[in-house]
């Protein structure tokens, strides 16, 4: 069996593809009428991949990658104008849910009652999870728990349509997940024995990435550390419904920070930099094989950006998950940089740029002249072609899967940006796709590109 395993023998990537970046938040009622606009959009355009980020529901600074919960979906992506399900869905709906909903449910309740503090700071017999608490939260807010669950059940149906839309119109879902969970989060609360966490519940030791680079501090997440000898006696078990969950929703998934599935890097907590942190090793080849051994072929995209070690390179390439290759990281005058389009293969899905970068007009923009014209002689294209002239290079590239962010489509300046990686900035996750910016000119446009590069 694994030596029949390749990129391609994933649905998704069975042939070549083009696809666009466009997360849920950027769009009105995503989930119904907004979501559909797209996808006859997307159809009329040649795309038949919509990627998206985490789809969790998100805490005050609105980062997906922080969600509140891996399992929930975020209300806010409802469509209200949408008819309810029917007792079939219920039945099924709570047939999915019953691993993780009561948990989350009770968890939103608690924490609206503690003004959202932290889960490690609320009173003892509700930070411990002691049944009196917990039967007392079920009586008093009963009417708080019956929405979320009528939430839910929405988000279910809702999601469900649209995924069929979808598949009717020939596009597939591409979903996102983070590989740490979010430290104020449902299942940190409710599942702590997965997690190297105090006794109080706050995190022993928190991810982070070494000092490189980009940062001569390295990077402090906060995210706990999961216990991974527990993970190991319980067969992954929290794993492996969390990335089934997913696949539940989509296609194919993208795991962000995949390095830490070969090792991890683990800063002791309350550490004011990642300094003084450590290496330390995942058995994450154990867990991906428990997962192909249930699955086949891993339906997952390895999020493989950065300093990317040989152990890493390897262990995505066993279990033949494509990687991740982004045109704006390829001009820094090595002509060894992977990111250069010569030296992107089938096994990986090129990108002009992520949710993490600069539109790509705006990254062009800010380049120095020197750099400017290092890209314009490396592309072979004139100065005033851009953003489009990269995009033509994505899709021209030997990758099974192009992708290309709604902003560059539509030639947006930094302006769009979605997030700046870092920063706590107010602009963060919020841009909004104008109503009608995509119109049938621009998708008979992408058409024509996407047929031309083979990937209509």
């Amino acid at each position: 069996m694994e030596e029949n395993l390749s990129v391609e023998s994933q649905p998704v990537f069975d042939r070549r593809r083009a696809g666009v970046l466009l997360h849920l938040s950027s769009l009105t009622a995503p989930l119904g009428r907004g979501g559909r606009a797209f996808i006859d959009w997307l159809a009329a355009a040649g795309f038949s991949v919509w990627q998206f980020l985490p789809v969790g529901p998100t805490g005050a600074d609105r980062s997906p990658y922080f969600a509140r919960s891996d399992f929930a979906g975020n209300p806010a992506f409802l469509d209200p104008s949408e008819p309810p399900g029917d007792a079939g869905d219920w039945a099924e709906f709570q047939q999915a849910t019953r691993p993780w909903l009561e948990d989350y449910a009770l968890f939103e309740q608690i924490s609206a009652r503690f003004a959202a503090a932290p889960w490690w700071e609320w009173p003892a017999p509700f930070n411990r999870r002691e049944g009196q608490a917990l039967r007392g939260i079920r009586r008093e807010c009963a009417a708080g728990i019956e929405r979320v669950r009528t939430e839910q059940f929405a988000f279910f149906v809702q999601w469900r349509r649209l995924r069929r839309y979808a598949h009717a119109r020939g596009v597939c879902l591409f979903g996102d997940l983070p590989f740490y969970v979010g430290p104020m989060s449902a299942e940190t609360w409710a599942e702590r024995e997965q997690f190297q966490l105090e006794e109080s519940g706050r995190p022993a030791a928190v991810a982070g990435v070494p000092p490189d680079y980009f940062s001569a501090l390295g990077q402090v997440w906060g995210n706990p550390l999961y216990d991974w000898a527990a993970m190991q006696r319980d067969g992954f078990e929290f794993w492996r419904r969390r990335i089934g969950a997913q696949l539940e929703r989509t296609d194919v998934l993208r795991i962000d920070h995949f390095r830490a599935f070969a090792a991890h890097w683990a800063v002791p907590a309350g550490a004011a930099d990642a300094r003084g942190g450590q290496w330390r090793p995942t058995p994450g080849r154990e867990l991906l094989a428990r997962l192909r051994a249930e699955r086949g072929a891993l339906p997952i995209v390895a999020e493989d950006l950065g300093l990317i070690t040989a152990d890493v390179t390897a262990l995505r390439k066993e279990f033949a998950l494509p990687g991740m290759r982004v045109l704006q990281f390829a001009f820094d005058g090595s002509p060894d940089n992977p990111h250069l389009p010569a030296h992107i293969g089938t096994d990986c899905v090129v990108y002009s740029g992520t949710h993490d970068n600069d539109t790509t007009l705006g990254w062009y923009r800010s380049l120095d002249e020197h750099t400017r014209g290092y890209v314009d002689r490396t592309l072979g294209v004139a100065r005033d072609s851009m953003p489009e002239a990269l995009l033509h290079v994505a899709l021209g590239t030997a990758a099974q899967l192009a992708v290309i962010p709604a902003q560059d489509l539509l030639g947006l300046g930094s302006e769009a940006r979605l997030n700046t990686p870092g920063t706590q900035s107010a602009a963060n996750w919020s841009w909004q796709l104008a109503p009608h910016a995509l119109t049938r000119e621009l998708a008979a446009h992408w058409a024509q590109l996407n047929a031309r590069a083979g990937r209509a």
